[in-house]
């Protein structure tokens, strides 16, 4: 690949320039408020597709080693590191009817995932498997996850289509009381939350929505008794329809090639455009990846990490458009090597962010025939101001006759949704189908959002403390108050594009956590001044992006254009480095995190028991 040719200063200026002007296109004054959540009135757009009717069952009153919320792959990786630890009674409650969380509730067409699947796939190791794509299609994924659950006999405690509405620490058994919204409450002695990053679909906050008298969906909960076909195409159902579907990120950039091959037609209403790189997906076989010998796929996920990291490595492994831009995820992840002259730097990245984004718009103008079209498919802000897409049939679907893009960055997107379609500016778009692709509340668990209430010792509420002083934990997984409570997430830990990766880091270092715990039998609970330590060296080399995100145009990395503070979130340096940070502290350390139980362990079953 020829690098891209780095523009003059002029030519930054210009682009400077240009940039804000598209962003003050778009800014709206009510920021992240313009979305709302998928629950009261508007609960229709979250129910489960997949499960025609939930079997009753008695409410439990046990006892488990683990409870685990959440089923994705996060609970499913804590799941599986807690049994090579030993543990026997392991619990995962799942909202979903399956395993898989983004990838059972994600079964759009054309989901595919954007991270190579040889290290985007989970415990390939361990399992033996070697996935069929170079980027998977959505469905083999959701079996990967099912695989790796029945692998490690996660289905045998587990309580599905059943959600979490509370935790609440008992000091008089010291375990947690875990109760659902089937009735259940049973007891825990470690609980491990896993509700993910991508687990709460949001829609756009438009007047007259619940007006539409046509037919109406979330992509994350895709209609096929409406449409037709599968994940795959054949969606006869729209053949006569007139589609319009809102969102052009991630998912849009996916679901549009299909519905362009099947709707009659498709309006894309969209406010910003995506990036779109090439993608070139293909088959791959054992010998391409080198699937040949033990531990080929961590050798490779490692490898990945640490180029797109910031770290050096002989050789690319993966080689696709993720590690070509690898030096521009710098803005993009707070998890990042960074050394050197910050002023050499940042001209550095400018000019080869600018030359990235010119190649980027060149590809729209070869690839769309339409002048006007591909001028407003062109993306005028900086690489990782929004998450970088990839397709080589995003840009050629806009060449048909059936399909109409819809620029809204003047109104601030759509206006109004009337019974019988969307209003923008002057011009109304009658349809019999309108679907959002406006994707989820990144970053918002249960916890973090109120859902699921967490009282620890003296009925402290997690949310209530973190609110009126910060957020608290030690490498982000524990805090003081809350003993055996392990949180996996992105707060206070590290951040990276194959989020899978780090969510298997985060399961070794809490089944190690558990596993130290037992054999000491002791309590997981860290003390505020191991707190405070963690949190001012978050601190201390926190980079400053602040500026960086306050000139992005609206998106969910900058707040919808309100900008992200600079602060102690995430670890401020690469996630190889916080990985091997996580290994040492384990080997060494890991006696600071144990505080002695008040109870023996006959006491603890008595008081369990007690309880029920």
């Amino acid at each position: 690949m020829t690098p891209p040719q780095i523009p003059p200063a002029a030519e930054l200026e210009a682009l400077r320039q240009r940039y804000r002007l598209e962003r003050e296109r778009r800014v709206r004054p009510d920021g992240a408020r313009q979305y709302q959540a998928t629950d009261a009135e508007f609960g229709y757009y979250a129910a489960d597709p997949y499960v025609e009717e939930v079997a009753d069952r008695e409410p439990l009153r046990d006892s488990v080693d683990v409870a685990v919320v959440g089923g994705g792959f996060g609970g499913i990786l804590a799941g599986a590191r807690m049994r090579q630890q030993g543990l026997e009674r392991i619990r995962i409650v799942e909202t979903g009817g399956d395993f898989g969380g983004t990838w059972y509730w994600n079964r759009y067409p054309g989901i595919h995932c954007d991270i190579e699947s040889h290290v985007y796939l989970p415990m390939l190791d361990e399992t033996g498997y070697v996935p069929e794509w170079k980027y998977a299609p959505g469905e083999e994924i959701r079996r990967h996850a099912v695989r790796v659950a029945r692998k490690f006999r996660l289905y045998q405690d587990a309580l599905l289509s059943t959600q979490v509405t509370s935790l609440t620490w008992d000091e008089a058994s010291e375990t947690w009381i875990v109760a659902t919204d089937r009735g259940d409450e049973f007891r825990a002695t470690y609980v491990v939350t896993a509700t993910g990053t991508l687990s709460e679909p949001k829609l756009p906050g438009i007047p007259g929505i619940k007006d539409f008298e046509g037919h109406t969906f979330h992509t994350s909960r895709w209609d096929y008794a409406y449409t037709g076909g599968t994940p795959d195409g054949g969606m006869t159902g729209l053949s006569r329809k007139r589609v319009g579907i809102v969102g052009t990120g991630a998912t849009g950039v996916q679901v549009i090639p299909m519905l362009a091959e099947d709707a009659g037609h498709v309006y894309v209403f969209q406010r910003t455009p995506s990036t779109v790189d090439v993608r070139a997906n293909c088959r791959t076989t054992a010998q391409d990846v080198g699937a040949d010998h033990d531990a080929w796929a961590r050798e490779r996920r490692e490898n990945y990490l640490r180029i797109v990291s910031g770290e050096t490595a002989e050789q690319d492994l993966v080689a696709d458009r993720w590690t070509m831009s690898a030096g521009l995820l710098e803005k993009l992840l707070t998890s990042f090597r960074r050394e050197g002259d910050r002023e050499a730097f940042e001209a550095a990245y400018e000019a080869e962010d600018a030359a990235k984004m010119n190649e980027l718009r060149a590809r729209v103008e070869q690839t769309v025939t339409d002048p006007d079209t591909a001028e407003k498919l062109k993306p005028w802000y900086w690489y990782a101001c929004k998450r970088p897409t990839f397709s080589d049939r995003y840009y050629p679907a806009f060449n048909r006759a059936n399909v109409t893009l819809v620029d809204t960055a003047d109104t601030h997107g759509i206006e109004r949704v009337t019974a019988h379609g969307v209003v923008v500016g002057d011009t109304t778009y009658e349809l019999d189908c309108l679907i959002f692709a406006t994707g989820f509340s990144v970053g918002t668990s249960g916890i973090h959002s109120g859902k699921l209430p967490v009282h620890g010792r003296g009925g402290t509420q997690l949310l209530h403390a973190w609110t009126q002083h910060g957020p608290r934990t030690l490498h982000g997984f524990t805090s003081n108050g809350f003993p055996n409570l392990i949180q996996m997430g992105t707060l206070h830990n590290a951040s990276s594009v194959n989020f899978t990766h780090i969510l298997d880091e985060q399961a070794v270092h809490a089944a190690a956590l558990v596993a130290a715990a037992e054999a000491k039998d002791a309590l997981v609970e860290p003390s505020r001044a191991a707190e405070d330590a963690w949190i001012a060296a978050l601190a201390e080399d926190a980079p400053d992006h602040e500026w960086f995100h306050a000139e992005c145009t609206p998106g969910y990395y900058n707040g919808e254009g309100r900008g992200r503070p600079n602060g102690p979130t995430a670890y401020p340096h690469s996630a190889v480095a916080f990985h091997e940070l996580l290994k040492r502290w384990r080997e060494n350390s890991t006696d600071e995190i144990l505080q002695a139980r008040t109870l023996t362990q006959a006491w603890r079953t008595a008081g369990s028991a007690r309880g029920r």
